[in-house]
């Protein structure tokens, strides 16, 4: 089940072997699993979505760029 929370710093993911795409600060919606986050978030009207290895993710929590509980 999805879970909120916000993103608040510099989020970054590589859409294949492109460049560094930055997630906008706002509200996403995240679902764990135990080897990724799929991070879900409106990107002017359009559903983003990506995942991430959850190294990467627990990272960005770790260093306050992803704040959970809050939506």
């Amino acid at each position: 089940m999805p879970a909120n929370a916000q993103v608040v710093g510099k989020v970054e993911y590589r859409a294949g072997d492109g460049p560094s795409i930055v997630i906008p600060p706002g509200p996403i919606e995240v679902q764990l699993s135990f080897d990724s986050a799929v991070l879900s978030w409106g990107d002017e009207g359009a559903v983003q979505t990506t995942a991430l290895p959850i190294a990467e993710y627990q990272r960005y929590v770790a260093e306050g760029a992803i704040v959970e509980g809050k939506g």
